[in-house]
């Protein structure tokens, strides 16, 4: 294969965000969205001022929020200031674990708001943090990050950023207008294989990058047991009125920072997509709920499975699929292909040209089990060594300590966060992007190119030591 021209390449794509758009339309792909102007500066490698004390607000601690609040309360140098939720005993629940966390009792008067779904804002206005983490039901994230960053503070979301293509072009160009960070926080890119793979990318073991598999399946039926509280009691309307890949960003954020998608290589394009017909959520509620139950009156229309492609502008491909019904084991995929070799994950496994160096004779057989010790050992992501002990409590395997604790040093440091506000909308965008897709038969959808052709001027994420 001919190796690719980057430097050509981008030089050819530093062309206005118009000219993408031209672009696409003469490949025949639907244009959803034209670009807005910016009223600000670009975020793509954006560090704000240093933050000697990060005064932390959260909003949502139902569950995800208050794991996030669990962790930072621990972290030197930072303060729990505010707590809003709809529901006071999850307010003070975790108020009463931040006053014991941390050393000399920093985390006090913790400003407490609770019974209005208006609450939060009065909680911005008030109490004034310098950043602000939101965990809530999706249809929040938009106007509690623009809100939060209207009101001076950096906000930092849990995925995804948004629902709307419309939603993210308002988070991007309030990020910019007011100079704060926005960032998704896509926990899975600090889990100790995908730093691996990073790692590994960056060092060009597998060679030039054509294509990933990015996956998010994992059988959550059980959530339709929390009907009035809980993340089943709004995330099944979600299943039942929208057909497309509406969780996409734990499988697809990892491998598009391996292929440096939106940061000086490449970007993402255009989009296609297609859903199995919806049968598992019907079956599963007229078996365990009775025929008067609420599940039993809505109409699913989400498929089972949602497989969608993305085609890069340089033509890699990237698989993207969602599962959260089928009864089969969890997988993100994790899969990176390469001219000299393949990553993958569930089980991790490698595979390279010539074998792995004293494990395999050559690219017919992965390594993998316990012979994958040795490729830890040389390939591991410096910031799992260094943090894998001080965050391996924090959840999921530690990937949720390590995302918490790098976007404190990065606001401490005055450091760019790992995760831009464009990467964070791009990968989101795959959601409503598949839904089009999928209600068109198919059809191509173009990516929004929200950081308005200034992509190849972000530098490659680092391996930060």
């Amino acid at each position: 294969m001919k190796k690719i021209d980057r430097r050509n390449f981008i030089r050819k794509s530093t062309l206005s965000g118009a000219a993408f758009v031209t672009s696409s339309a003469l490949s025949g792909c639907k244009i959803a969205h034209s670009i807005p102007p910016s009223e600000g500066t670009y975020m793509g490698d954006y560090a704000a001022p240093k933050l000697s004390t990060v005064r932390a607000a959260f909003i949502g601690v139902g569950n995800r929020g208050g794991d996030h609040l669990k962790f930072l309360a621990t972290l030197d140098g930072t303060e729990v200031v505010a707590i809003s939720d709809l529901y006071e005993d999850n307010v003070r629940k975790w108020a009463a674990v931040a006053e014991k966390s941390g050393a000399e009792n920093r985390h006090q008067d913790i400003g407490l708001y609770y019974g209005d779904e208006n609450k939060w804002k009065q909680m911005l206005r008030e109490v004034k943090p310098d950043v602000v983490f939101i965990a809530t039901n999706w249809t929040n994230h938009a106007p509690m990050a623009i809100e939060a960053m209207e009101q001076g503070a950096h906000a930092f979301v849990e995925v995804p950023m948004a629902v709307a293509i419309e939603e993210l072009w308002k988070i991007v160009n309030t990020s910019e207008k007011t100079q704060k960070h926005c960032m998704m926080m896509e926990n899975v890119n600090y889990g100790r294989a995908e730093l691996m793979f990073l790692n590994m990318c960056r060092q060009g073991i597998v060679g030039e990058l054509l294509h990933a598999e990015a996956a998010y399946i994992h059988e959550l039926r059980w959530q339709m047991e929390e009907q009035e509280r809980g993340t089943g009691s709004w995330r099944t309307g979600h299943y039942a009125r929208r057909n497309g890949n509406l969780y996409p960003t734990h499988g697809l954020g990892p491998v598009a920072q391996y292929m440096n998608l939106a940061r000086t290589e490449d970007n993402f394009n255009t989009l296609v997509s297609f859903s199995t017909p919806a049968l598992g959520r019907q079956s599963y509620a007229k078996k365990n709920y009775s025929a008067d139950h609420k599940w039993n009156q809505l109409n699913f229309q989400g498929g089972d499975m949602n497989t969608s492609i993305i085609k890069t502008h340089l033509g890699r491909t990237i698989l993207v699929q969602w599962d959260e019904t089928s009864p089969r084991p969890y997988t993100r995929l994790n899969l990176v292909q390469g001219t000299k070799g393949t990553l993958a994950g569930f089980p991790t496994r490698v595979a390279l040209e010539g074998g792995v160096p004293g494990i395999t004779k050559d690219h017919h057989s992965w390594a993998q089990g316990k012979d994958l010790e040795k490729l830890y050992e040389q390939y591991d992501h410096p910031l799992y060594k260094k943090l894998n002990q001080k965050t391996k409590e924090s959840g999921h395997g530690g990937m949720d300590g390590i995302m918490i604790y790098r976007i404190v040093e990065c606001l401490q440091k005055g450091l760019p966060l790992d995760q831009n506000v464009y990467e964070g909308c791009l990968w989101s965008a795959v959601a409503p992007l598949s839904e089009a897709s999928v209600a068109q038969g198919g059809a191509p959808q173009s990516f929004p190119d929200f950081t308005r052709g200034k992509w190849g001027m972000t530098r490659p994420l680092e391996i930060v030591e």
